[in-house]
């Protein structure tokens, strides 16, 4: 029985694999060079499809035939190495054995670089992640480039294993526990990528060069290599079973901390490491196309592929966002404010825009602590030689502090960052608007209010716009951009535009009570709050809606955002909402007592604080987990659904946009509509999916 060819992409960017020989210095004799380019620039990296596979065959079938070469070198084109798979053509794989013919059809590809009659070398020159890393890992030696961008295993983020032989080669060049770092660990850790001595200090690489002269170095060390004067030393890797198993099951711990066993990948991936211990390379490989045919036709990869889509190309294209010729020059931001907030708003402004910056607030200890944090964080940056002695200088002097409003009379921007209550952030606009320009721009931090009230007492409140940020802000990429009800164009076209040079990823929302993100998550949080005052008991109300794919689940979220911050976005949907969202006598006697969150650590364990658990009234009648659960969901795809019909953002995908970026929620569900969709919940709450058919999932039949 022959394995299905893989399926021919009809819009394939085929990288091609030029050869051309080159004779070695010192005399070492003549080397074939393999340049894989698809024929762009960098923006469009080199991928392995049917095409590039076959054109990659076809040179070392040439290169294998000839007995003149001492050595095969494997470069990329400018910036780029290869980055792997193109997965564009995961849709068009309709069965098991088309998808078992993908991993087949690599493996014999990939694995001629190792077992060519002659050393092979991978010249790793640019972004190397997946096949791309794979293929250079089937070669007998390796050099890296300083500059190289991104190398990675990405695969069990998206819902895959590393399947051209990545789990195989790598834990038997560099040690499982390494192994497990680079495949499980960074993956799973919103898919971390090695920075180039990270590639080199593990082992991975053997050698690296700058950017500069890379390949004419590379040349001359495999030279070197070829000759012996230059011996290659690797470490010693510890194959005993201890070792092993040691690495196994710190794997497992991490995957359990991120999927809770919801997510296949990773841990289809922890068995093919655990297999590389003793398992040759024709058995390890041929467990690798059983595991890839698995996942490439399960729903994780599909919707994994369809999150990274809405990050890739959504997220930069967003949806209702005015033409950017309307936006407005920002040349000075002012920050009303210097608490937390503000002195992140403060300090991420003064870092991406680098434009003037100035904080105010009551009187000059607040001033002062602002500017304190902002410099500290500063200074931070300097000892971790994450910037210059001059940029860290420049940076200071960008961000100043008064306790004057009139200190925003030039500024082209000025966003509040006070507390969460209406009438306050009213006043204080009302002060602004005061003594800025006719064209300054009003933005609003906040996270649950509404902006077209807040605006309506202004003289002009088309000018006002809602820039809601999360916490951290320097590390979430979310930014939901609210539309008030008198918001012109030219604001809202300002506001993407500063978004985008602030490097976040802007979503348009309309103006309605917790906008997108805090509404669902309070949702959510209510369902299992609710399941608390009915009974059930804390930990398995808890830990019920793993299944949804949060960073965290929502007890331990609570109390990383502050109970009293959540019980006031919660009040804030319960007047707005009363029918769907309540407010837990429970809970509000957890803010009135003045606690950090229900758990509390123990041993190194999180535990159900015994006084929240003394204080929080409970009924007599729990569920179970999988009510729990059956609930949340319910609950989430009745609101995504008004939303929707509302008109809140323009698209399901816009929806799971917000929820992908603005807490982390998992690649391998899709955001939260494709498991709604699914599981069949959408349809039961709602009559209809909120996807078409075959998005983010395997097609029917």
């Amino acid at each position: 029985m022959t394995t299905p060819t893989p399926p021919a992409l009809p819009d394939e960017v085929v990288t091609h694999a030029f050869v051309r020989d080159i004779e070695l210095p010192h005399g070492a004799g003549t080397a074939a060079l393999i340049t894989l380019d698809n024929g762009h620039d960098h923006t469009r990296p080199s991928t392995f499809g049917p095409g590039g596979l076959a054109s990659l065959d076809a040179a070392l079938a040439l290169v294998a035939a000839r007995d003149d070469l001492v050595a095969v070198l494997l470069t990329g084109k400018p910036f780029v190495f290869a980055v792997g798979a193109d997965l564009s053509g995961v849709s068009l794989v309709t069965d098991r054995s088309q998808a078992l013919g993908l991993g087949v059809e690599g493996h014999r590809v990939f694995r001629r670089l190792g077992e060519l009659a002659v050393p092979s070398f991978a010249f790793v020159n640019g972004a190397a992640m997946g096949g791309g890393l794979e293929v250079a890992l089937h070669c007998t030696y390796r050099t890296i480039s300083s500059g190289a961008a991104a190398v990675s295993l990405p695969e069990c983020f998206l819902g895959l294993v590393p399947g051209w032989g990545g789990t195989q080669l790598l834990p038997r060049l560099i040690g499982a526990d390494r192994a497990v770092t680079v495949i499980i660990e960074n993956p799973l850790s919103q898919n971390r990528q090695l920075r180039p001595k990270q590639v080199l200090a593990l082992g991975i690489a053997d050698a690296m060069y700058d950017p500069a002269d890379f390949l004419e170095e590379s040349i001359e060390w495999a030279s070197r290599v070829l000759l012996g004067t230059t011996p290659v030393v690797r470490a010693d890797v510890d194959t005993s079973s201890e070792a092993w198993d040691a690495a196994l099951a710190r794997g497992r711990a991490i995957a359990d901390a991120r999927s809770h066993g919801h997510a296949p990948a990773p841990y289809r991936a922890l068995d093919l490491i655990a297999l590389a211990r003793t398992a040759s390379r024709d058995d390890g490989f041929a467990a690798e196309d059983v595991a890839l045919a698995d996942l490439v036709v399960g729903d994780e990869l599909r919707a994994g592929l369809y999150a990274f889509d809405l990050v890739q190309k959504r997220a930069k294209r967003p949806a209702g966002a005015p033409d950017k010729a309307l936006a407005r020059p920002v040349t000075k931001v002012g920050v009303v404010g210097a608490g937390l907030m503000a002195g992140q708003l403060a300090l991420l402004f003064a870092t991406r825009l680098e434009v003037p910056v100035v904080l105010t607030d009551l009187d000059e200890e607040r001033v002062s602590r602002g500017l304190g944090y902002v410099h500290g964080e500063i200074d931070a940056q300097l000892t971790n030689r994450r910037i210059s002695p001059d940029r860290a200088t420049r940076l200071k002097a960008l961000v100043t502090g008064s306790t004057s409003k009139e200190s925003f009379a030039d500024a082209d921007w000025v966003i509040e960052a006070v507390f969460e209550e209406l009438k306050v952030k009213q006043q204080v606009l009302a002060e602004v608007e005061a003594v800025v320009s006719a064209t300054c721009i009003l933005a609003t931090n906040t996270s649950s209010l509404s902006v077209s009230e807040m605006a309506a007492g202004l003289e002009h409140p088309e000018r006002v716009v809602g820039f809601h940020f999360f916490n951290p802000v320097a590390v979430l990429p979310l930014l939901e951009v609210v539309r008030g009800t008198s918001t012109d164009d030219a604001t809202l076209a300002t506001a993407f535009a500063v978004g985008k040079q602030l490097k976040k990823s802007c979503v348009l929302v309309k103006d309605a009570p917790a906008f997108v993100f805090n509404r669902l998550v309070t949702r959510a949080l209510g369902e299992v709050i609710a399941a608390v005052d009915a009974g059930t008991d804390f930990v398995v109300a808890d830990a019920a809606v793993e299944a949804l794919g949060m960073p965290m689940s929502p007890l331990v979220l609570l109390a990383l955002v502050g109970p009293a911050v959540a019980l006031h976005t919660a009040e804030s949907l319960h007047e707005a909402f009363p029918d769907r969202f309540g407010v837990s006598p429970g809970f509000q006697a957890l803010v009135a007592a003045g606690k950090t969150g229900v758990y509390v650590w123990e041993d190194g364990k999180a535990v159900v604080d015994p006084e929240v658990a003394a204080l929080w009234t409970r009924g007599d009648a729990p569920l179970t987990a999988d009510e729990v659960l059956d609930r949340a969901r319910v609950a989430l795809a009745e609101e995504i659904r008004i939303m929707l019909d509302e008109g809140v953002v323009a698209a399901a995908q816009d929806i799971d946009l917000c929820l992908l970026l603005g807490g982390g929620w998992a690649f391998w569900n899709g955001g939260i509509t494709p498991s709604l969709d699914r599981s069949g919940v959408s349809e039961r709450v709602t009559g209809q999916r909120f996807l078409a058919p075959g998005v983010a999932s395997v097609p029917a039949g």
